[in-house]
């Protein structure tokens, strides 16, 4: 397939869009309830919005690694130089603006305070978790090549996840917050400290090492539709083949969540085929009205917003943690409630579709 996958285009720009509005509400003590987190255990549209980023990524990889196919080392060394810096990306954008806005100790120099602060960053993140995944599943295209090895491959991530969960496991349980072994490598590589304690208090990081095994096969699921894109382009027995995969993979999901727990914290193997065929029947249902029936122009402006994924991240982050240099607060103004909430993650995500539109408009892409 020559030419440009519009439909991908398009699904990543209208996850884009909802990660801005998920990712910046008017305050975090009134979001707009349907625009909330599951719990521990469970899915809302909001937790398919990582995955989705991912799965993307990985059909996307299905294009770009394909002049690679034959390089040896280089390829390898590719993938794994692009995974390295998008996981550096994701730790400047946790530093900025690279020095304690406040100070801890008030009686302290500026550089105990800066030690401090240094001390107690959170290493891994987002764009981190994405950079391991990227490289675990770009390493492994490379390798395996072939669709049915890769598929293989995903059910084997998987079962190998869940076997180090279910060994190392301790009470209460191995897929909970408090038992489960993820809690105990983070802080053993990063130090409590450094971990995130979003949890409870606990030292579980939702985006740590080990759930970037199971992230990884989102991408190779993604890599597999784009590879049948890559294939055969977009015909109607594609796009029956991607909707035929997308209910499969729901189904999986749905059996192994009466032992497994579908669960995006843990990123467990249910939540992988949940959130892999939810994004598997989207891009059929886009390819569909996109490139087989033409509806491209009423999707341009989701077309713009997708073009530039890792601009309207590390812009959405880098504008949010500015705020403070201003003196201004989006819940002093918009954290009356839950609609005025809505309204100002909605006037988030136009400002970032006016940098995407510009970048769009002039034909610039930025990648790493």
């Amino acid at each position: 397939m020559n030419k440009r996958y519009v439909s991908l285009d398009v699904l990543r720009g209208l996850t884009i869009t909802l990660m801005c509005i998920v990712n910046n509400p008017g305050t975090w003590g009134k979001i707009f309830p349907p625009l909330r987190h599951a719990g521990w255990e469970g899915c809302t549209p909001t937790d398919l919005v990582f995955p989705f980023f991912v799965f993307c990524a990985g059909c996307a990889m299905a294009f770009s690694l394909r002049r690679y196919e034959d390089a040896g080392a280089k390829a390898y060394l590719h993938v794994l130089k692009r995974g390295a810096l998008i996981f550096l990306a994701g730790v400047l954008l946790a530093l900025y603006p690279f020095f304690p806005v406040s100070p801890h100790d008030e009686t302290a120099s500026f550089w105990q305070n800066f030690g401090w602060w240094l001390g107690h960053k959170r290493v891994f993140g987002v764009l981190q978790r994405i950079g391991m995944a990227y490289a675990i599943a770009g390493c492994l295209v490379l390798w395996l090549r072939k669709p049915g090895r890769v598929l293989t491959a995903v059910g084997v991530l998987c079962a190998a996840y869940t076997a180090v969960l279910l060994l190392f496991g301790t009470d209460p349980g191995p897929f909970t917050l408090e038992g489960n072994v993820s809690v105990r490598i983070d802080r053993w590589l990063v130090g409590s400290d450094h971990c995130y304690h979003g949890y409870s208090g606990t030292d579980f990081d939702p985006e740590g090492p080990l759930g970037a095994v199971t992230t990884a096969c989102t991408c190779l699921l993604g890599w597999l539709a784009g590879w049948l894109v890559r294939r055969d382009g977009v015909t109607e027995a594609t796009v029956n083949r991607l909707f035929a995969g997308g209910m499969a993979s729901l189904a999986l999901a749905m059996v192994l969540s009466i032992w497994i727990p579908i669960s995006k914290p843990l990123w467990s193997a249910s939540y992988v085929f949940y959130a892999g065929g939810w994004a598997l029947l989207c891009l059929a249902l886009l390819s569909w009205l996109v490139d087989l029936r033409g509806h491209e122009k009423a999707f341009v402006p989701m077309r713009a917003m997708g073009t530039n994924p890792l601009v309207a991240f590390l812009a959405s982050g880098i504008i949010a943690k500015s705020y403070v240099f201003f003196g201004f607060s989006p819940s002093k103004y918009f954290g009356t409630n839950e609609y005025t909430s809505l309204l100002y993650a909605l006037l988030f995500a136009g400002v970032i579709f006016c940098i995407q539109w510009v970048l769009y408009k002039k034909k610039i892409v930025i990648r790493l």
